[in-house]
């Protein structure tokens, strides 16, 4: 299949069972190599490439119901079944998620809760030998923006990306990774984000870091090789912070065993995953 006949089968699915006439965006549907791509499968480059066996797919995809958004990022292997190394940088996107859902309450800072998940996203690069050192000295030198050069995740409401990010007075942070945050505010009850992590391997900015001697001496070089075609892994979901947390607003599998036994099994979705999750049952 191409990637934009399994973005067709997304639209027809919101329209057929949510009664969601339009998406909330153009949709990122992006396999293998694509995957670095942040944006990808836009007018200019549609979702066009043939999924392959042994392929990762990054599907970055959310309806539209009545006026408001929604913004999902599902990664996933095409075959059904993680390769180990698609596996390990799966779940390190995925254990610093779920730590910034367990951190998120009002009166937390945002631009902390991304500064959180690049260092277990680094911890977990290092336990798997792609990198090497001391993480605290990575992340003065904003090792993260290397692998996670987006944001953690924005405000979301009539608009995907919705206003209310900068207000007056609020400080923009200009740091590699921390710049790109569409908000720096302090977390306020009744707000709704998005938290997506991701790790990709973009030539853009890998060669920088690997070409500064500062940044350099933190990569296991024959290992990141295995790794410069791999694309990427994005787990985006939509949270309301409560007055003691946050809500959970997605219902897809996550975890590795959950997203196997689906795609094995064809199983029940809705049925299965549920819907409202709080931050004490975001592990």
């Amino acid at each position: 299949m191409t990637e934009f006949e399994l973005e067709s089968l997304f639209q027809h699915y919101c329209y057929s069972q949510g009664g969601c006439r339009h998406v909330a965006y153009t949709c990122i549907g992006a396999s293998g190599h694509n995957c670095a791509t942040l944006h990808y499968g836009h007018a200019g480059a549609p979702n066009d490439k043939k999924i392959r066996d042994g392929d990762m797919c990054l599907f970055d995809m959310g309806g539209e119901y009545y006026c408001y958004a929604s913004d999902i990022t599902c990664s996933f292997p095409a075959n059904g079944k993680f390769t180990e190394d698609q596996r390990k940088i799966y779940e390190a996107v995925y254990k610093a998620s779920r730590a910034v859902m367990r951190a998120v309450k009002p009166g937390v800072k945002w631009a902390d809760m991304h500064r959180l998940a690049d260092r277990i996203q680094l911890e977990c690069l290092r336990d798997m030998g792609l990198l090497q050192g001391d993480v605290d000295e990575m992340m003065k030198l904003r090792l993260g923006a290397v692998f996670m050069p987006h944001g953690l995740g924005h405000l979301m409401g009539l608009d995907v990306h919705d206003v209310g990010g900068y207000p007056e007075g609020t400080e923009r942070i200009n740091e590699p990774g921390l710049r790109s945050l569409r908000t720096t505010r302090v977390l306020e009850e009744s707000m709704v984000l998005t938290i997506e992590p991701g790790v990709y391997f973009i030539d853009a900015t890998l060669n920088p870091a690997l070409e500064n001697p500062e940044t350099a001496r933190f990569f296991n070089q024959e290992i990141l090789q295995r790794f410069r075609t791999f694309g990427g892994v994005r787990i985006e979901d939509d949270i309301v912070v409560t007055s003691d947390g946050m809500e959970l607003m997605t219902c897809v599998p996550r975890t590795v065993h959950e997203i196997e036994a689906l795609m094995a099994e064809g199983a029940n979705l809705p049925s299965q995953f549920p819907c409202s999750v709080s931050s004490q049952g975001a592990s």
